[in-house]
This record gives C-alpha cells, structure tokens and sequence, in this order.
C-alpha cells in the first residue's frame, strides 16, 4: 500500500499537481559553490521557507567524470518507487551523472550516462532533468548541449563559444537508452529547461542565454506532444535581473517556479494562476545562503520522518 501511495503521489506531482497536504513535505535538491561537495537537500512546510538539511553537508558526493561535479541535481520519483538523480558532472563532458535511493540516503553506484558520445564535437552537457511519460511507462532525460557550428544563426549571440539547444534520449531502465534526438530549438542559445504536464499539453520553463543583447531570463513554451512540436518562447516571466535553473510545482493553486538569481547570489520566484501573468515573489521565498540550481519535490510525512531519523543532525 506504501509504494501504490508513493507511485500515486508521484503521477500527480507528473501531471503538474503538487498542492501540499498534511502528510507531505517539500524537498528542494541542489547544490552549492561549483558543485564539489555534491548533494544538498532543504526541506518546507509550505513551499516559501526552506531549511537546509544535515546541517547544510552533501547527502551524496560525486565520484563520477574527471571533474566529479554534482551541480544542477535533478531529482523525482519513479513509477518503481524509487528516487531517480541526474546531474552535471562537468562544464565539458559529453555525459551526465545518474544515481538512484529508495530513500535519499543509502544510493546506488554512481554511473555516467554518455548521452552525446556519438557527437564528439559537443561541447558540454548541461542541467539535465528527468520527466516520467507515464503513457509511455518511460523516463525522458534532457539537457543542454553546444554542437559548434549546428545552429550558425545564433553563434554570434551565444554566450562566449556556447549555443545550446535541448537534447533528450529516453529509457525505461536507465540500461538501455534511445538515440539522442534534439528536443527544442526556440531560434535563441538555451539552458536550464524543466516540463511539466497540464491538462492536455506540456508546458516547458526555460532560460534565454542569450548574451547580445542580453536576455538571460527565463520564458515558457507549450506542445501537445513531450518530444517535438514545441512552439515559440513566450516573453520573459522573470524581472530585471539575470535568473536561471527553473523549477516548478503547483503551489496554493499557483504554478510556482523557483529560480536562482546568481548574480544576486539568491534565490528567486514567480507565481501564476494562468501560465501567463507572473507575479514575482522572490521577497517571499528564503533559502539557506548558497543555494543554487535544483529541483522541487515532495515526500510523504513518514518519509521526511525517516529521513530525518537517519540525519546527525535532525531538522526541528
């Protein structure tokens, strides 16, 4: 009954649900500094306030890529009950980093997925995320990458030798894994995506790294179908600073999307009814100092309990 209630929870988190109950708690995965240390985790009670767990230590440290970096850690839960973790391990690396926990603290073996090794000129990979295609009993990983000289339009404004687009392959094992395919080409350099379902379309938050002229905000796109058919970046939805690292859930009945506003060295946020009137709310929103890039999620109440049992250093 526990892993039918997990996986339950789960679908709708997928399907762009997320309002809090009394039984669940917020998580917010990330990472801090350059990502040396590797996992951090900050839980809320109610989505504006979060408190750093395990006195702000990483819960797991990288040991993949030469790099071993654990930046941008894209967390969910999987239809088998599992938590799944994928992350950038490097600027420069043709490859993310995969774990999965049953808990958030005992993982698997750290591995790296070579998601671009058949484009040897790419440049990076970068913020990868995972979504669950619940019709399709698969999981979506995407990302950013650079391959020089593939989108010529926009080498000019990219960010120094940069010019992402989002990339994705799928798989229902993290074994075995489908072709690389590009997933979104907006006509601008892109990073930093993460989707959501509502009703019968996705939408996608995004960030514009476009530097001349710069732009380095965050829009929205929507498609009725996950892997193609995206349409055109919406105007920003973030304020006069720079922001990227997206993420969202469904809070108080509004789409939430929390975001790191890194030249202010500070989290941010906005809220919608809608998708398409933002009301910003970054003065709301607090975070332990240094938080960067990560992902939003919920767990049970037993579950939060469990973890925090298992803690040095107990929250509350």
């Amino acid at each position: 009954m526990k892993y039918l209630l997990s996986v339950l929870l789960f679908s709708l988190s997928s399907f762009g649900y997320g309002q809090a109950t009394p039984d669940s708690v917020y998580l917010f995965s990330y990472f801090k500094g350059n990502g040396e240390d590797g996992l951090h985790l900050a839980y809320s009670r109610d989505g504006y306030t979060f408190t750093a767990l395990n006195d702000d230590q990483p819960f797991l440290t990288p040991t993949v890529s030469d790099d071993k970096l654990m930046r941008d850690p894209c967390i969910i839960r999987g239809a088998d009950g599992n938590f799944h973790m994928v992350w950038t391990v490097s600027w420069n690396d043709r490859g993310i980093g995969y774990a999965s926990s049953p808990d958030l603290i005992h993982w698997s073996e750290q591995r790296f997925l070579p998601v671009m090794a058949l484009h040897p000129t790419a440049l990076n990979t970068w913020a990868p995320e995972l979504y669950y295609d619940q019709p399709r009993k698969e999981y979506l990983i995407y990302w950013a990458t650079t391959i020089p000289g593939r989108f010529p339009e926009t080498q000019a404004a990219g960010d120094e030798k940069y010019n992402h687009r989002m990339y994705y392959v799928t798989t229902k094992d993290f074994q075995k894994f489908s072709d690389t395919k590009l997933l979104y080409d907006p006509g601008f350099n892109v990073i930093d995506a993460t989707i959501h379902r509502t009703g019968k379309r996705y939408v996608m938050f995004l960030k514009d790294e476009t530097r001349t002229p710069p732009q380095k905000n965050l829009k929205v796109a929507y498609s009725r179908k996950l892997t193609r058919g995206w349409g055109p970046a919406s105007a920003p939805i973030t304020g006069d600073y720079w922001a990227e690292g997206p993420t969202a859930i469904r809070l108080d009945g509004k789409w939430t999307v929390y975001f790191d506003k890194y030249r202010d060295h500070r989290m941010g946020a906005v809220q919608s009814d809608d998708l398409e009137h933002w009301t910003d709310i970054s003065d709301r929103v607090h975070f332990s100092n240094g938080t960067r890039h990560g992902t939003i999620f919920k767990v049970s109440a037993s579950e939060f309990e469990t973890l925090q049992q298992a803690l040095p250093v107990s929250a509350e």
